[in-house]
């Protein structure tokens, strides 16, 4: 292994430690619906996650 190919092999490894954390929180939408309940007689709020 030479020097080029291990400071890029760190720099990806680097890169995957702190992109990891991170991605899925990004990927992931919230969306807000409002239904009403017919049980309760009001509108309630549905939050999902949507990735």
């Amino acid at each position: 292994m030479d020097r080029r190919s291990f400071l890029i092999l760190s720099a990806g490894a680097v890169a995957g430690r702190t992109l990891a954390p991170v991605l899925p929180k990004l990927a992931q939408r919230r969306v807000l619906t409002l239904v009403y309940g017919k049980s309760i007689g009001a509108m309630r709020a549905i939050d999902k996650v949507v990735p």
